[in-house]
């Protein structure tokens, strides 16, 4: 089992991060054997998408691309950790959709909005709307607000808000693993074709 986080804040060492690497560190101990890739969209940012991702040349967006593509690929499940901007999910996660094809197809997706008040609620209603038409990632029902990120989660949770928060994570990764496990079996069908079906209606 590979589970890929995605930090999506596009600011370096951001709280999005922070709960990214909370994510990391939980799922290896909770899920034995289970691997994780971090991607942080901070520290690197992808390039924009542009139109070389549909010709065959090769290109700086392709060349940029293709690693972490491959880690994607390999993996069986995705946490996609979002901050709050002006209600919307950032433009840095956007573009990491648009750059998203076979990679997440058929594969649960858990979303984790991340809010310096008491906000959080518009990216997952983003995401859960058309954060997966053509990328074909399947979100999860379940999904994870923490709100006052900024004092949660730095530690050894304290408070009985930061033990529900904690609790709440660690359900939504026990069932994200499952799903993970259950999709398999859809991706191996044969039943799926993005060749005619590339994009969704």
């Amino acid at each position: 089992m590979k589970i890929a986080i995605v930090s999506g804040s596009q600011r370096p060492e951001s709280q999005s991060l922070k709960v990214a690497r909370y994510l990391e560190k939980r799922v290896a101990e909770l899920c034995e054997g289970t691997s994780v890739y971090l991607l942080e969209l901070g520290s690197g940012p992808l390039p924009l998408w542009d139109q070389s991702m549909f010709t065959g040349d090769p290109s700086p967006l392709k060349e940029a691309w293709a690693p972490v593509s491959a880690e994607l690929t390999e993996a069986d499940a995705i946490i996609v950790v979002t901050p709050e901007w002006h209600g919307m999910v950032p433009p840095a996660l956007k573009n990491f959709l648009l750059l998203c094809s076979k990679e997440l197809a058929n594969k649960p997706g858990l979303i984790v909005s991340v809010s310096a008040s008491l906000g959080g609620s518009y990216p997952v209603a983003e995401l859960r709307t058309s954060g997966y038409k053509n990328n074909h990632i399947c979100w999860i029902p379940d999904h994870v607000i923490i709100r006052h990120v900024s004092k949660m989660l730095n530690g050894e949770p304290s408070s009985d808000e930061e033990k529900m928060v904690a609790g709440r994570c660690d359900h939504a990764l026990r069932i994200l693993v499952e799903y993970g496990k259950a999709l398999r079996a859809v991706r191996e069908s044969g039943v799926t074709d993005y060749e005619t079906y590339a994009f969704g209606m």
